[in-house]
């Protein structure tokens, strides 16, 4: 095999593994609802600033005041940054109020559009992935 062809095997594989992440990320519709717009009230337990998207864990209590965690998807890192986010902007035990939409299988996920913070009132924009909204 000839250097040319070499090169351009090697070039055309590595164009392959770089797509792999991407045919991997999901769309909006595929996992949530833009039907179902769900508003929850709770206290942040976790914040994971992790690639392709940052997650925030919530402790919500329900009708019956049993607590459940609910995880809400945000943008990206670099997306959320963009819109007056930093890794000290949101913390553990801070009482929130997240605006999105729930995840169709009906677990206890959502999407988000903003989060509120219910002691000051402070709103930011959570990067969602819904582009119909």
């Amino acid at each position: 095999m000839g250097l040319r062809k070499l090169a351009v095997l090697v070039f055309g594989f590595g164009l392959f593994l770089a797509a792999i992440p991407a045919v991997a990320h999901h769309a909006f519709s595929a996992e949530f609802d833009s039907n179902q717009p769900v508003t929850i009230r709770g206290r942040v337990t976790k914040i994971a600033w992790t690639n392709p998207h940052v997650w925030i864990y919530v402790n919500v209590q329900d009708e019956s005041r049993k607590v459940v965690n609910w995880g809400f998807e945000m943008g990206a890192p670099q997306q959320v940054r963009n819109r007056g986010w930093d890794r000290t902007t949101l913390k553990t035990g801070d009482e929130v109020i997240v605006d999105g939409w729930k995840a169709r299988d009906g677990s206890f996920r959502m999407n988000a559009r903003s989060v509120k913070w219910a002691e000051t009132g402070k709103s930011l924009d959570a990067g969602t992935s819904n582009t119909a909204q």
